[in-house]
């Protein structure tokens, strides 16, 4: 399930700076937003706004600052901007998971900067659907 070391990956791609567990290291707020990026399926994302609305707690800002600072060891990529843009300078790693794991992408347009698709969120978004109770209940 957790990968409390970090991978490496997660700092190169400036999700943050791994996840520690020890007694006062993690905000709680902080370690709910992982817990439920954890629990999100492979070729599946959620908003930033969608994770503060699952929790009842917080808003986008808060989960992008929690992601941000500590994100690296779980899949921050399945964690994303409601307009389905890539995250900013992490893009290319982000489009790695994303292809390797089947998330529905749009092709960009030849006009946008870059070239870089964005997701499809229409069929990408996860709501939570299917979740396991009992992983559910301790978040």
């Amino acid at each position: 399930m957790r990968n409390d070391e970090g991978t490496g990956e997660g700092k190169d791609a400036g999700a943050g700076t791994g996840r520690t567990d020890g007694p006062g290291e993690l905000p709680e707020y902080a370690e709910r937003v992982l817990d439920v990026a954890e629990l999100i399926p492979s070729g599946r994302v959620m908003t930033y706004g969608d994770v503060a609305e699952w929790l009842g707690e917080g808003g986008p800002r808060q989960v992008g600052r929690a992601m941000a600072l500590y994100g690296g060891a779980v899949p921050w990529w399945r964690v994303v901007r409601s307009d389905g843009v890539l995250l900013p300078g992490h893009e290319l790693a982000a489009l790695d998971h994303y292809r390797e794991e089947g998330t529905p992408l749009r092709e960009a347009a030849r006009s946008a900067e870059g070239h870089l698709p964005r997701l499809d969120m229409r069929r990408a978004r996860w709501d939570g659907e299917g979740a396991d109770a009992d992983e559910v209940a301790h978040i």
